[in-house]
C-alpha cells in the first residue's frame, strides 16, 4: 500500500515561475487595496476594476510555465499516493503533471455565474461586463474572495488527516482558514517546510524539518530524498 503524501502549497510555489506573491510588503496588491479587487463589496462597487485586475492575472498566467518545483512534485506520484492542496489560483501544478490538486481559493482559468454559483465554466480570455452564462447572468472570476466561505476546506482537512508525510511549500500558513489545515495532520508524522523565509520552526512543531530554499531549488532535492526512501 502506497504511503500518502499531502502537500500544502502557497504563493511561494509559483514565485519562481514569475507569478507575483499575493501581496507586496506594503499590503497592496498591484497597487490596489486587496479589498478593492478581491471582495464581493469591491466587485459590487467597481466590477470593471475587478474584472480587469483578474484579466491581467489571466494574461500573465498564460505566459507562465511550471518551475522545477512543480515538476518534482509531479514525479512523486510514481512512488506515493499524492494530493496537493494549494492556495494558488494558477494551473501550474496540473500543467507539470500532478493529477490530484485541490484549489482552496478557486481557479483563474475558470469563471462562474453570479446567478447560479454551481454553473462554472472554463475561461482563458478576458472577462468583461456583459460576459454572461447560458442562463443570462453576468460571469465573475471563480475565485474565493475575502469574506466568502472556502467550500473545499472540509475536503482538504479530511485529506490532511490521511497524510503519512506532510509537505508545506511556499506558504507562511499565517492566513486562516488555510492555516488551520496543519492542525489536522496526525501527531508525529514527518513534516517538511520549504520556504526561503520560514515563519515556522522546530519549536512550533517538534517533527518539522525546515528547508530554507525557494521551491524551484529546495523541492527537487527533497523529492529526490523521498523517492530514494520509497525505493
Amino acid at each position: 500500500m502506497e504511503r500518502k503524501i499531502v502537500i500544502l502549497t502557497g504563493a511561494g510555489m509559483s514565485a519562481d515561475s514569475g507569478l507575483k506573491t499575493f501581496r507586496d510588503e506594503d499590503g497592496l496588491w498591484e497597487g490596489h487595496d486587496v479589498m478593492e479587487v478581491a471582495s464581493p463589496q469591491g466587485f459590487a462597487r467597481n466590477p470593471n476594476l475587478v474584472l480587469e485586475f483578474y484579466n491581467q492575472r489571466r494574461r500573465q498566467l498564460l505566459s507562465a510555465h511550471p518551475n522545477e518545483g512543480h515538476k518534482a512534485l509531479a514525479l512523486l506520484e510514481k512512488h506515493y499516493d499524492v494530493t496537493i492542496v494549494t492556495q494558488n489560483i494558477d494551473d501550474l501544478h496540473e500543467r507539470a503533471g500532478s493529477s490530484r490538486v485541490i484549489h482552496l481559493h478557486g481557479e483563474l482559468f475558470k469563471v462562474r455565474s453570479t446567478g447560479n454559483p454551481e454553473l462554472i465554466m472554463d475561461w482563458k480570455t478576458d472577462l468583461i461586463m456583459g460576459s454572461t452564462c447560458p442562463e443570462g447572468h453576468q460571469l465573475r472570476p471563480h475565485i474565493v474572495w475575502f469574506g466568502e466561505e472556502v467550500p473545499l476546506l472540509p475536503v482538504a482537512a479530511n485529506i490532511t488527516q490521511t497524510a503519512d508525510i506532510l509537505l508545506i511549500i511556499g506558504t507562511s500558513l499565517q492566513v486562516y482558514p488555510a492555516a488551520s489545515l496543519i492542525h489536522y495532520a496526525n501527531p508525529g508524522i514527518p513534516i517538511y517546510l520549504v520556504d526561503p523565509r520560514p515563519t515556522l520552526g522546530s519549536g512550533d512543531l517538534p517533527n518539522l524539518n525546515v528547508i530554507t530554499q525557494t521551491a524551484a531549488s529546495g523541492v527537487p532535492a527533497l523529492v529526490a530524498d523521498l523517492i530514494g526512501a520509497a525505493i
